[in-house]
């Protein structure tokens, strides 16, 4: 039996009703958390060239572009929404899959669930299984996958986004496995492209591929039963013989559950996860002294393990979305402002001067040895010297936040959702959105959310007054 049926019976098995507690509150929150960054993001420039791109399809479907008053068929919706989701770096992700996971399905099971007719308890049931879906296989792949250059939220999220749409389009057994390899095709994306619009496009191609893959499936498209194991197929081209393991795929499959533990880790800064460790520290050293001075700093150093400094090692960021990756500016901001929030990468705030002199004191390591244990990727340490020659330093294991063993508190949580969604929604909006996400179990209609999903009505001119 192929891997792709192994997966396809797994997947059709979970069902809403036996889901704990626990999976459908993780799921209700991802889905909280990705429509409030997608609705921050929907302005953005790669959401909004993206949108552009796919205007001739407007008024074509039922389904929601989100922060919008226009409506579109389910496919161009889950390329918008998903490019949108991802656009300001904000959404959350899978410690086992390696990327970025809600941002990924959110877009396309909504979608799908627009077009076809599904509840929220099928929204929550999808979330689920497609989130264990990454993160299963990214057991089986990781940690090559990812350091050989490839975007596991792009690659590994195809199938996570195809599992997810399998669910809710009640696809079988043999559909799903069918699915799953028409994905493998559809897999793409390399790390080179971090830093640039591109990267956010990755989250709204996988969302619109993996929806694809379903649907072709739902409509007696075939597939090769070996796609994944046969030696010029996935697992093989994309990983190399000897890289991958498949019982790690398939053992210990929900149990527990992926989004239960180790959970979805959710973002408190609007950039890059592998630099919020040492953000995290830059934060608690204003805490305990007080943001700090450009003037009195003469030098920043930085130790984060080499796999995340790998791709945040930017002394002199280009663009906003450079920025979001370069742990130097925004270790630096951190300690300059006492925070880390959108503005910080919106307009040319990437070129603020007194940032930027401040970063050529800035010296960014990996860990040294005995620093932290070899298998620590999360940790990190800063040191400030200042000109009286003090020395401020801190350091932390793991940021807030990166698994459900230190979750961000859910409060904080909503703040973020209110934050997020307020910069499209009116108030009233963004409270019945966040009361209906609160008690989606009991939502019918899928459409009835993304209904709210939209700018406040634009006021009319009053009528000129006759001379």
């Amino acid at each position: 039996m192929g891997l792709a049926r192994e997966l396809a019976q797994r997947i059709v098995a979970l069902r809403y009703e036996d889901l704990p507690t626990a999976a459908i509150q993780g799921s209700r929150v991802g889905l909280m958390d990705t429509i409030g960054v997608l609705l921050a993001g929907a302005n953005e420039t790669p959401a909004k060239i993206v949108r552009q791109m796919h205007a001739p399809t407007v008024g074509t479907g039922p389904c929601r572009i989100m922060g919008t008053s226009q409506l579109t068929n389910a496919l161009d919706a889950a390329i918008i929404n998903g490019t949108a989701a991802h656009a300001l770096d904000y959404d959350n992700g899978s410690n086992s899959m390696g990327g970025h996971v809600s941002a990924t399905m959110v877009p396309a099971i909504i979608a799908a669930a627009e077009a076809f007719d599904a509840s929220g308890r099928d929204l929550l049931l999808a979330h689920t299984v497609g989130f264990e879906t990454g993160a299963r296989i990214g057991h089986g792949v990781n940690f090559h996958h990812y350091e050989v250059g490839w975007h596991p939220t792009s690659t590994l999220g195809t199938f996570a986004v195809t599992a997810a749409c399998a669910s809710l389009l009640k696809l079988d057994t043999a559909q799903t496995e069918v699915a799953l390899g028409i994905a493998t095709s559809l897999a793409a994306g390399i790390k080179a492209n971090f830093g640039t619009m591109v990267k956010p496009l990755h989250v709204g191609q996988c969302a619109r591929n993996g929806l694809t893959a379903a649907l072709l499936a739902r409509d007696g498209f075939s597939a090769s039963a070996l796609a994944f194991e046969d030696k010029q197929g996935f697992l093989n081209v994309f990983n190399g013989a000897g890289n991958y393991d498949t019982d790690r795929i398939l053992d210990r499959w929900a149990n527990p559950l992926e989004i239960v533990e180790p959970g979805a880790g959710y973002k408190q800064y609007p950039c890059c996860a592998a630099t919020h460790s040492a953000v995290d520290v830059a934060l608690e050293l204003v805490n305990r002294h007080g943001r700090f001075n450009a003037a009195d700093i003469v030098s920043i150093h930085t130790w984060t393990s080499a796999r995340r400094l790998a791709h945040t090692n930017r002394p002199a960021p280009q663009s906003n979305l450079d920025a979001k990756f370069s742990v130097q500016y925004c270790v630096t901001r951190a300690l300059l402002e006492g925070q880390i929030v959108l503005e910080h990468f919106e307009a040319e705030a990437y070129r603020d001067p007194l940032t930027r002199d401040v970063m050529q004191h800035f010296h960014a390591a990996v860990h040294t040895p005995g620093q932290f244990p070899p298998e620590n990727h999360f940790g990190a340490e800063v040191k400030v010297t200042l000109r009286d020659g003090t020395l401020r330093s801190g350091r932390i294991d793991i940021q807030l936040g990166r698994t459900s063993d230190n979750p961000v508190p859910p409060e904080r949580l909503r703040t973020k959702f209110k934050n997020c969604s307020g910069r499209v929604l009116s108030t009233e909006n963004v409270e019945r959105v966040l009361a209906m996400l609160d008690q989606l179990e009991d939502l019918s209609d899928a459409r009835e959310l993304t209904a709210l999903l939209v700018p406040p009505a634009t006021s009319l001119p009053s009528k000129a007054t006759p001379a």
